[in-house]
């Protein structure tokens, strides 16, 4: 009976030590096959070209394929359903952007948790926010525009991408900071607000660099200032809003990396491991920069703990003046 015993629990032993063998392999093995970015936007977009570039730069670091998927609809939100409920195992990751953290604030039902139902891979880009007018509005700077707000408060029109865009939440952020006031026009996305911003039909918008970009370079807007730290490289005679009139105002429409929460670590590593390496090539940077971007890499904990930061501080404002989406 002793020795029953004894060969039974050498044999569980064994097979114990083969599974976790047989599983540390798997993990060590990965990738096998291509893997699947699912991005919750339409193709052609400044999002989707950062996105297709950084997929190109990990294949080439991971020896697989990374695909992109383009699954546009309600924000972004359909995309990132499709991931929080696939198989955990690293072959189907989701390129998220900032709305992901916009989102639990604005619809009532949402089919994910933000927090509960994706392990971070990593951050990868950020499009600063940059703060643009109507050339014939009678300001040339920011600090000129807020004197201008505060002598009449609500007669300036913005623009936003739509409500509860991120072009609308910086522009709320920067009523809050600076104590201005001006009234809101969405519009569905950022073309047709871009269109109407130039022709003259609202006189300011706080849009994407790489949105508003094309038209500050060729003088149908003018750029009073961006929402970044520092200067941006593509516009180096631009300041920044922490600079002239808010100390420490930073907004921008960063993306990076998900996968669905119980992703092993180590592939969650791997994946992380490539989009350092696809980030830190010189021909990524320039495209970025080409698109209005810059390269914001973050590990899997930093970026964790980002976005914790980021939802607090947008699901407040959002909170304060009352944001919804039906």
């Amino acid at each position: 009976m002793k020795k029953r015993t004894l060969l039974r629990a050498a044999l569980t032993a064994l097979s114990t030590g083969a599974a976790t063998l047989g599983a540390s392999a798997a993990q060590e093995a990965f990738p096998q096959r291509p893997i699947r970015v699912v991005l919750g936007f339409s193709a052609g977009g400044g999002t989707d070209v950062i996105a297709r570039a950084l997929a190109q730069k990990m294949t080439e670091a991971l020896g697989v394929a990374v695909v992109v998927d383009n699954r546009p609809g309600a924000n972004g939100n359909l995309g990132a359903e499709l991931v929080a409920k696939a198989l955990p195992d690293g072959y189907t990751l989701l390129y998220n952007t900032s709305s992901i953290v916009l989102s639990p604030g604005l619809y009532a039902r949402l089919g994910y948790d933000v927090l509960k139902d994706f392990t971070p891979v990593g951050m990868s880009a950020n499009m600063p926010i940059v703060l643009v007018a109507n050339p014939q509005l009678p300001v040339q700077n920011v600090q000129a525009l807020v004197q201008n707000m505060k002598s009449a408060p609500g007669r300036l029109d913005y623009a936003s991408a739509g409500s509860g865009n991120i072009t609308h939440f910086s522009m709320l952020l920067f009523e809050q900071a600076v104590g201005v006031k001006g009234t809101h026009i969405p519009y569905r996305g950022e073309a047709p607000a871009l269109t109407d911003l130039m022709g003259g039909q609202v006189a300011l918008y706080m849009g994407t660099s790489a949105g508003v970009l094309p038209a500050i370079q060729s003088g149908r807007i003018r750029a009073l200032a961006v929402a970044s730290p520092k200067r941006l490289a593509f516009l180096p005679d631009v300041p920044t809003v922490d600079e002239t009139v808010s100390k420490g105002f930073e907004a921008g429409a960063w993306s990076g990396l998900l996968a669905p929460a119980g992703t092993p670590a180590a592939v969650v590593q791997r994946l992380n491991q490539a989009l350092r390496a696809a980030l830190d090539t010189p021909d990524l940077q320039a495209k970025f920069a080409a698109n209005g971007a810059e390269v914001r890499y973050a590990s899997s904990e930093q970026y964790a703990r980002f976005m914790r930061s980021e939802l607090s501080r947008w699901s407040a404002i959002g909170k304060q003046y009352g944001v919804k989406v039906d």
